[in-house]
């Protein structure tokens, strides 16, 4: 794939009108990342988004990119909202897989010595791996309800206050979701995962703010350094991936209907007008509210424990969401350009909305450090107010668990100071530190591209995984 460095962080792709790219592809990455990134498909597959009818600007990748279904992870495209399409494989499998952080009013040093009893705690109360069912199991109705409301029918539920639904992205719910657009299979694999965490690279994760980069952010966020946090990230479980699956198949089947030719058929779309993807759509959003919900009822179930565990009031527990983001997601907004307001559909895959002032969590490995960051403008001029997700894996699962055998990584993670849980046989191998990135080079390099700044580091002192 032909790549011509233009900045210190900024790649392209060159428009190739024989590849069917109508635009060209731009990546954010460093000499070093740009190395990693060249080892798998992810370049291909930018060039391959690059392809979609009504694409705007470029195709672009973050610098945690790696390849994935489709768009590689880690992508973002923006199509005209009137003229463009909407392709699920440009959004992904696990709809509104987002991240939310939790501050307290502990210090870590405070609670050291009960570390322990806290993760074995949080282990036995909150369900993961794969297939995992929680104690809720939703009616019909109850059901349809979450499909609309996210978040804020947990809270109305008594997961959580009013208060939270002020700190999540979109309030905790998207407008337009069609729960009547999602099948009977996605709402039976859902009805009861709500309150679960799921697998892969999903975890519960008790913290420290390590370092504070930037001080006045920090303290409007309510964070300082020696803090206890938690960080959740999980999205819509079963029910998000089987509507992406259905609508994969309803919109593949409509590519000769609309005359529309993709390189790749998990880039399958239909045309923003048009029924199929205006179903998708409703059935998209329906997935990403029961997602907000999930975390939601997680946040509450977390609260319970820290108070029982450690024997504290709510009051002097404090906890609280910081703030609660989504990838995996489409969203209409109206972006610049050209020098014209334009509204648009940006397919967010594995990338994170980075609006100036807003905050951007971006997990690292379970072994290192996660970060705090804030969105600026230029985010807004550069990359439709994108950023990265998290590190990248740079070893697939399969890599990662032979390259573990033989190994301990609960005992390692030990004498890094990490407390692991996990429920799966491999899953502590899986998501070992070595088969990511490190988040610290990615994070850099989004901060000194001026898409997202440092606010905090956050270091891993426990961890729950499926």
């Amino acid at each position: 794939m032909r790549l011509e460095r233009v900045g210190p962080y900024l790649w392209r792709i060159p428009q190739d009108a024989s590849r069917g790219m109508r635009v060209p592809g731009l990546v954010i990455a460093d000499d070093q990342l740009i190395e990693s990134i060249r080892s798998d498909a992810s370049l291909e597959q930018i060039a391959n988004g690059a392809t979609l009818p009504g694409i705007v600007k470029a195709a672009m990748a973050m610098p945690d990119i790696h390849q994935g279904y489709g768009l590689p992870v880690g992508g973002v495209v923006a199509t005209d909202a009137r003229h463009g399409v909407v392709s699920p494989g440009a959004i992904g499998f696990d709809i509104n897989c987002g991240v939310r952080l939790l501050g307290t009013a502990l210090r870590s040093d405070a609670i050291a010595d009960r570390m322990e009893a806290l993760v074995d705690a949080l282990f036995a109360a909150i369900p993961t791996g794969v297939g995992s069912r929680g104690e809720l199991t939703l009616d019909p109705k109850a059901l349809d309800r979450v499909l609309e409301r996210g978040a804020a029918w947990a809270v109305s539920a008594g997961y959580g206050d009013s208060d939270d639904l002020k700190h999540i992205e979109s309030g905790g719910g998207l407008d337009g979701a069609v729960p009547d657009n999602v099948s009977a299979h996605a709402r039976e694999r859902g009805r009861r995962q709500l309150g679960t965490l799921g697998s892969g690279n999903h975890f519960l994760e008790v913290q420290t703010v390590e370092v504070v980069y930037d001080g006045p952010a920090a303290r409007a966020l309510g964070l300082r350094e020696g803090q206890v946090t938690v960080m959740i990230h999980t999205g819509s479980r079963g029910l998000g991936h089987q509507v992406c699956t259905d609508y994969l198949d309803t919109t593949g089947r409509a590519l000769r209907r609309y005359g529309i030719s993709v390189p790749d058929r998990q880039l399958a779309c239909a045309p923003v007008d048009s029924d199929e993807a205006r179903a998708y759509l409703g059935a998209m959003r329906a997935a990403a509210n029961f997602a907000f919900a999930n975390r939601q009822v997680l946040t509450h179930w977390t609260r319970q424990v820290f108070e029982r565990s450690l024997g504290f009031a709510p009051r002097e527990l404090g906890i609280r969401v910081v703030y609660d983001v989504a990838h995996n997601i489409a969203k209409e907004e109206e972006h610049e350009v050209d020098g014209t307001r334009r509204r648009l559909i940006v397919h967010r895959k594995g990338a994170t909305r980075a609006f100036p002032g807003q905050p951007v969590l971006v997990p690292g490995d379970m072994g290192r450090y996660s970060y705090l960051l804030i969105g600026t403008e230029n985010a807004m001029r550069e990359t439709f107010g994108s950023t990265c997700h998290g590190a990248g894996r740079r070893l697939s699962r399969t890599a990662a668990v032979k390259a573990a055998r033989g190994r301990h990584i609960a005992d390692e993670l030990r004498r890094q100071g990490v407390l692991a849980r996990a429920t799966g046989r491999d899953a502590l191998a899986e998501e070992m530190p070595e088969a990511y990135k490190d988040v610290h080079d990615v994070v850099d390099v989004v901060h000194r591209f001026g898409i997202s700044t440092r606010v905090a580091r956050l270091k891993p002192l426990a961890v729950i995984k499926g």
